[in-house]
């Protein structure tokens, strides 16, 4: 009862005027009964939800279907590149479609008799090794036993590998791998298959292709879809121009080495030579230059050696020499941004981003060349590297000392002329 006296006196207590009464304790709102949740709620949960379906959804096609992407993007810039070819015939009235076919026919022709001749070519050397592998091996066991003075001898050795678990493990994996390998093989071809359909149906439907792509769009911007097309398609064309004369150079530049060599298929290790050294970028020359390496070691190890620094002679040449020239008006693209795009490319889509690489890049620079907008340069000296963060350098200070001499020498005949 106390505490009721005192609440009791404490609410009887004058309010002095002007004073904020006693703040009591913080009451929580009490919503009454019969509130709801907000109408927007269950919407936006069913819409966030549904969002995210659709990302998961869309993210699994993605990754399921990048390999039929990868075909399609490679099969868009074949067609690209055998533009021209077939809008020249089409120009003379061959149909698109007949033209398109004589013209896959004819690289096809080409890469199968490539290959035929390449594959006759390794089996040849390879068995060639096979029957002189006793001979090899006898003189580098009599070559151990001479310096070494051991007492090797080659049917101790063939036994002793016969024998070994590595060989024994080397065939159990390589019996097993069998199926895999032909799995591969024949995911290749399917792979093939898919990329000549689709390019050849770019090729053959190329205008119906564009307007229908044009048709989704407004007049100006069918106007930039087309310039952008026109570009990838010189480009495209320009780079496979380019680098099929330089493949032709560098095959018949180490035609004349192999046969001066006296190295055997000399031919196809030339042809092989250009287009794998071409048209495979960054180690494309290594690859290239390791077959002819292997046969002429077969005929000299001196020959061998004298191939490698032949390679790195020409690949040098060529970096600095030949490319430039040739690429200078068909691709014009600096070797920098060259070598960037292929390593940005390659980390993208792998061997298929460093082929197409190049050509994507000069497209792109010289559709965006038309939309920046560039500005005379100043004839500052330092433009030109001429002079450095210290002042001018000893020939710039030499050459204005003897402009003012000549100045003062000028000046001081006048002066005497006058004189006189």
């Amino acid at each position: 009862m106390a505490s009721t006296d005192e609440t009791g006196q404490a609410a009887r207590q004058p309010t002095t005027p002007g004073a904020q009464p006693p703040a009591g304790p913080p009451v929580a709102p009490i919503s009454p009964p019969g509130a709801r949740m907000p109408r927007w709620l269950p919407r936006a949960m069913v819409l966030a939800l549904a969002l995210f379906a659709v990302f998961q959804l869309g993210s699994w096609a993605f990754h399921q279907l990048i390999g039929l992407l990868i075909n399609i993007l490679i099969a868009f810039f074949l067609a690209l590149a055998v533009e021209p070819a077939v809008s020249w015939m089409a120009a003379r009235g061959v149909r698109r479609g007949l033209g398109t076919f004589l013209v896959f026919l004819g690289v096809l022709v080409a890469a199968a008799g490539f290959v035929t001749l390449l594959g006759s070519m390794l089996a040849g050397q390879i068995i060639k090794i096979v029957e002189d592998f006793p001979d090899y091996l006898d003189s580098v066991i009599n070559w151990i036993n001479t310096h070494f003075h051991t007492e090797l001898r080659r049917v101790d050795i063939q036994e002793g590998l016969l024998r070994s678990d590595w060989l024994r493990n080397y065939v159990q994996n390589s019996a097993t791998g069998v199926l895999d390998v032909s799995a591969q093989v024949l995911g290749g071809l399917f792979q093939l298959l898919t990329v000549g359909l689709f390019s050849f149906y770019f090729a053959a439907d190329g205008p119906r292709l564009r307007r229908t792509v044009c048709s989704l769009l407004p007049p100006a911007r069918q106007a930039e879809v087309l310039r952008a097309w026109e570009i990838a398609v010189n480009k495209t064309g320009g780079y496979l121009y380019s680098r099929g004369l330089m493949a032709l150079a560098s095959g018949l530049a180490h035609y004349v080495l192999l046969e001066f060599l006296e190295v055997p298929y000399a031919p196809v290790l030339a042809v092989w030579v250009g287009l794998v050294s071409q048209f495979i970028p960054t180690i494309g020359t290594y690859l290239a230059g390791a077959l002819p390496m292997l046969i002429a070691f077969t005929v000299d190890p001196w020959y061998a050696l004298w191939v490698l620094i032949f390679v790195v002679i020409y690949q040098q040449f060529e970096n600095y020499v030949l490319q430039p020239k040739l690429t200078s008006k068909t691709v014009d693209i600096h070797p920098a941004v060259a070598f960037g795009s292929v390593v940005a490319g390659t980390a993208l889509l792998g061997a298929v981003g460093a082929l197409i690489a190049i050509p994507a890049v000069a497209t792109l620079q010289a559709f965006l060349g038309a939309y920046v907008r560039r500005y005379d340069v100043t004839d500052d000296p330092r433009v030109l590297g001429h002079r450095g963060p210290g002042g001018p350098g000893a020939l710039t200070r030499l050459r204005r000392l003897r402009v003012r001499r000549a100045d003062a020498a000028r000046a001081h005949g006048g002066d005497t002329g006058a004189a006189s």
